[in-house]
């Protein structure tokens, strides 16, 4: 079993006291550390930046209940990584292929912006997800801050690889790194980042996976 945080985990002071008043705010929510969610051998894990407060927090599933998940969610089921239909709640009988995927910080944080110490002391929860996949060969970062915290669970520093949104670096270990902005609201309304940014960015990646 791939170790995750505990329901109470006590770690980082601040999220825990966010977790305390979204909790006496909304009592019905998860509002818990949000676990990772697709089958441990899969080939390929999507890492994410952290729960939204409305969205995973709320749901228990990562990027389920808020505007980042459509993008991610109707891009995997396009390519056949995901079957079903998403409906943004956790029952909706989704089912994830080949594909797990995981968030960088497991709370949520304030604002939607985990501090560096939050993100470097979650990072024992990143390097057990590497550790816990047997088949793993590529991981999809959703962002700089989820790029940089698979280097740095790798043991590799920042500046050997650069994000680049579409760029797939081959690790010293042969795992592959390929890079997406995230699919955040906010990009997606700004146009950084287009749907058919994103699909491409998956569809090269997934083209790597079949080829090698």
């Amino acid at each position: 079993m791939i170790e995750a945080p505990a329901r109470d985990c006590p770690l980082c002071p601040r999220l825990v006291e966010y977790r305390r008043a979204n909790r006496a705010a909304n009592p019905a929510w998860h509002n818990a550390p949000v676990p990772s969610w697709g089958p441990a051998n899969a080939p390929l894990l999507v890492l994410g930046l952290a729960p939204g407060v409305r969205g995973a927090n709320r749901t228990g599933r990562p990027f389920t209940g808020d505007y980042a998940g459509k993008l991610l969610y109707g891009t995997l089921l396009k390519f056949g990584v995901a079957r079903g239909e998403f409906r943004e709640d956790p029952n909706d009988g989704m089912e994830l292929l080949g594909c797990r995927i995981a968030n960088a910080v497991r709370c949520v944080p304030p604002e939607n912006l985990p501090t560096p110490a939050e993100i470097r002391t979650c990072n024992g929860f990143v390097k057990a997800e590497l550790a816990g996949m047997p088949k793993l060969r590529a991981v999809l970062a959703l962002g700089v801050v989820a790029h940089a915290a698979l280097l740095r669970a790798k043991g590799i520093p920042a500046s050997r690889y650069r994000f680049a949104h579409g760029a797939i670096a081959t690790l010293p270990d042969g795992l592959l790194l390929a890079d997406s902005y995230h699919v955040s609201r906010y990009n997606t309304s700004t146009k950084r980042l287009t749907a058919e940014m994103f699909e491409e960015a998956v569809q090269a990646l997934l083209a790597r996976l079949g080829s090698d």
